[in-house]
């Protein structure tokens, strides 16, 4: 018997790791009794997830507010939106044609005008957008201390002009016109968004054709191409539009 061992009262007996008794300075799990209600945390996070989801559902549309719905939809849009994708945003909860939204579109720019409004509502680039008046402008640069995006350079600019007024062209092209590698001033261009490559010219070789972007026409108000001025109008107000073969 010299192998037993009687554990004593105050001896803890040996047992195997597996065994679930939890350490000494450990305090025991607390039961809960399974009609227990549930926690308060659980309770305030269904509450937020249902108000969300009540927020989220549309307000019931009426001729009043339809206006206030597509002047909400031009609030929240970083680009130019288009009569269908304010339609479609609102089919679900009053059908409209495309034509009924031009016309909400047309009495919202009315009503700018006549109120003297700090903003105006503009079509450009095919769509729709409100956008600052223009004789606001000094108090929104003085407003505004940032550094300003870097302007183009002049060679940019030239370049730029030869693609908007001979679109598609090929960097051959270009280079005839203005006499130097406009390599550079081309990527530039892509880089800024203002250019973009429109395939390749069925000619030996098959050279990239660029032409210029949505954004183009949103950097400088145009609703399309056609509306750039014309090329005498540039030639009168810059003689060195002249020495640019534009046509």
């Amino acid at each position: 018997m010299d192998d037993e061992h009687t554990v004593t009262e105050n001896e803890t007996p040996d047992l195997p790791p597996s065994a679930d008794v939890p350490p000494a300075d450990v305090p025991p799990a607390r039961k809960v009794p399974p009609d227990a209600p549930v926690e308060v945390e659980t309770d305030v996070l269904v509450a937020v997830e249902e108000a969300e989801q009540q927020s989220l559902e549309p307000t019931p549309m009426t001729p009043e507010r339809l206006g206030s719905a597509v002047e909400a939809l031009l609030f929240v849009s970083k680009h130019p939106i288009t009569i269908r994708s304010v339609r479609n945003a609102l089919n679900d909860d009053v059908k409209m044609t495309e034509a009924e939204v031009a016309t909400v579109m047309e009495d919202l720019r009315t009503r700018y005008l006549q109120e003297a409004r700090g903003f105006r509502l503009v079509e450009i680039a095919g769509g729709y957008q409100l956008r600052t008046a223009s004789e606001f402008a000094p108090y929104i640069l003085k407003f505004f201390k940032e550094p300003r995006e870097e302007r183009l350079s002049q060679p940019a600019l030239e370049t730029l002009a030869i693609i908007a007024y001979r679109q598609p062209t090929v960097k051959a092209e270009i280079e005839a016109i203005r006499g130097v590698d406009v390599s550079g001033m081309l990527q530039k261009l892509i880089d800024r968004g203002l250019v973009c490559i429109a395939g390749r010219k069925e000619v030996p070789g098959r050279p990239f054709m660029y032409e210029t972007t949505r954004l183009f026409l949103e950097h400088f108000g145009l609703k399309a191409v056609d509306d750039l001025p014309h090329i005498s109008e540039l030639r009168a107000a810059d003689p060195l539009q002249g020495k640019l073969d534009l046509k």
